[in-house]
């Protein structure tokens, strides 16, 4: 499945009790067609104690969420866009770049 959604990105949740709330992208995982955006459906998770976590406890963790519920936000005009496709140059390099469907930044 392929996805305009990478990690690092700017996001807007569109459903869900996280509506309206503004992250960056943590993991994208495009063979489950899931993103995990920072303090998003967050869980509580019971931990037993290990070598890495010595105390063990209850810990609030991101879970994923389907990339169909979030959209990206333009760098350039701060607002939440489609996503459009165009091939340029890049440092040099030919490559696919992802455009904004508002503005026409190309990113």
């Amino acid at each position: 499945m392929s996805m305009s959604i990478k990690k690092g990105d700017k996001v807007e949740v569109l459903s869900g009790k996280d509506r309206g709330t503004q992250g960056t992208v943590l993991r994208a995982l495009p063979s489950e067609g899931k993103v995990v955006v920072e303090g998003v459906a967050v869980a509580k998770k019971a931990v037993k104690p290990n070598p890495n976590n010595q105390q063990g406890g209850i810990v609030s963790q991101e879970m994923p969420i389907d990339v169909s519920n979030v959209m990206l936000v333009c760098p350039a005009c701060g607002k939440r866009t489609r996503v459009g496709h165009e091939a340029g140059e890049l440092d040099g390099h030919k490559t696919k770049l992802r455009v904004c469907k508002k503005c026409g930044h190309k990113f």
